[in-house]
């Protein structure tokens, strides 16, 4: 179908972000139209704020608009723990959960070369400086279960073991609610392995 140019952009702008197709990009830019002008500004704005503002904490690289970030800033955290994300949104998932009160670090990926990543692709020396602390006593590897997470969780815990920190990996094992026969052999594995005393 052909649209007014205006319109086609707006649907293309949309197109960009990830996980909307066509039929969403479109439907979004028809609300768009629907919405009072004040409101398409301020959306605007918020856009533009958020790209000119946020930055990445010169510590830990997790998302912010001041440098260090607001958990690098904040003294009552335990400095003896840093917990090793994948990605920003790993922190703020974290976060959500109200139970950890260390410090974070955020790789912004994971090794994988199939994509052409390696792990001076990732924020890894900045981890390494930050493990000369001799505050810190406790590394725990919270990268995603997959092929890639587990290969960068055991290329870190290879660089830190000489410096004789606890190197720890979160647990996988079955969801809260999960039944048995829907789990996959690799999970299930995971889940015996990581089995606890009651």
């Amino acid at each position: 179908m052909h649209y007014p140019e205006p319109i086609s952009k707006l649907i293309d702008s949309f197109m960009k972000l990830p996980g909307i197709g066509p039929k969403t990009a479109a439907r979004l830019a028809f609300h768009v139209l629907t919405m009072k002008e004040d409101a398409v500004l301020t959306f605007s704005k918020a856009l533009v704020d958020a790209k000119r503002n946020l930055g990445y904490c010169s510590k830990c690289g997790h998302i912010t608009d001041i440098d260090p970030c607001h958990i690098c800033s904040d003294k009552s955290r335990d400095g003896s723990m840093i917990c090793v994300v994948q990605d920003t949104k790993d922190v703020i998932a974290l976060e959500k959960m109200r139970d950890y009160n260390g410090l974070y670090h955020v790789l912004h990926g994971a090794i994988s070369p199939m994509d052409g990543i390696g792990p001076e692709d990732i924020n890894v020396s900045s981890l390494l400086v930050r493990l000369q602390d001799e505050t810190v006593q406790e590394l725990i590897l919270a990268t995603n279960p997959t092929i890639e997470g587990e290969a960068t969780a055991m290329y870190i815990s290879r660089l830190v073991k000489p410096s004789g920190i606890r190197t720890t990996r979160i647990a996988h094992g079955l969801p809260v609610g999960g039944d048995l026969e829907y789990a996959d052999e690799v999970t299930l594995s995971r889940a015996l392995e990581g089995r606890r005393e009651l």
